[in-house]
């Protein structure tokens, strides 16, 4: 297969983009990961409502409804460890689900599958394998991508660079055939330092390769600035201000970013806030 690259292909990801459509009317992804329409809309992160699955209110196959009739929001975010059972039966009435509220699945969010950047060889080359799976899910859902981690404990900068980076491209090509982006958010280690993440993405150079910048951190404006180049998606979380959230929701815009902010401030309360603010910003909604 043809290496993708963003040199490469930048023209015909352009060329497709006003033709194919988005995860559901009015939805849609950022240009630079999947060849689609280019707008802003919001979803939610079903981490940020975790502790009222944990206690047994509600369960993956309603977070649809949840998202509609709760908060009136276009798109979900999913979490692989939260899914009850991912049996075929199970996938279809989900996106059934989703479908009937015209709802977009946008993405899902995987964990506990293996470590991109081990010293093991053989665990890296798991953890291609088992994200091939969420792969196609993704694909099945209706998905823009899955989100990993990359987060190895006591690897240097220039190790853990160079076994991300043959991991990722072996991921890929199980990826790019999918159109499914294999994006990294900023959780731990390696991840957090937003130098390694652009070094990474510069050195796999796929344009189904992007990052899910988190607004978290002691310097949230820094990481933010450095990797959204290559977000195709954001994770929104509330500041310790309006003015400081806005300030991180404008920088996205201005550095040429479109495509959803999933809510991950935790609790029912932020989610509504945060939509709110997102609103404004976004849409000039008063």
């Amino acid at each position: 297969m043809e290496e993708l690259t963003r040199r490469s292909f930048v023209s015909n990801t352009l060329a497709l983009g006003a033709g194919l459509s988005g995860l559901a009317s009015g939805i849609s992804t950022h240009l630079r990961a999947t060849p689609r329409a280019v707008e802003d809309n919001i979803s939610i992160a079903q981490w940020a409502l975790v502790r009222e699955i944990r206690e047994g209110k509600w369960k993956t196959l309603d977070f649809p409804r949840i998202a509609r009739e709760d908060f009136d929001i276009d798109g979900i975010e999913l979490v692989n460890t939260l899914f009850e059972v991912p049996t075929y039966g199970y996938l279809k009435q989900l996106k059934k689900n989703a479908e009937d509220l015209g709802v977009g699945i946008v993405l899902i969010m995987v964990d506990d599958e293996g470590e991109p950047a081990s010293p093991d060889k053989n665990e890296r080359m798991q953890m291609v394998i088992n994200h091939r799976k969420w792969i196609d899910i993704a694909q099945y859902l209706g998905c823009h991508s899955i989100r990993t981690n990359c987060r190895p404990k006591g690897v240097s900068f220039e190790d853990g660079l160079n076994w991300a980076t043959e991991s990722y491209n072996l991921l890929l090509e199980y990826a790019v055939p999918a159109k499914i982006s294999v994006v990294i958010e900023n959780h731990g280690t390696l991840s957090d330092d937003p130098d390694f993440i652009v070094a990474l993405m510069e050195k796999v150079n796929n344009l189904y390769f992007g990052t899910l910048p988190d607004f978290k951190g002691s310097d949230p404006y820094t990481y933010v600035k450095k990797t959204v180049p290559y977000a195709t998606g954001i994770s929104f979380r509330l500041q310790q201000s309006d003015q400081e959230t806005e300030r991180l929701v404008r920088l996205c815009r201005d550095s040429g970013y479109r495509g959803f902010y999933g809510i991950e401030s935790s609790g029912r309360e932020n989610i509504a806030r945060g939509k709110k603010l997102l609103e404004k910003v976004l849409f000039r909604k008063a």
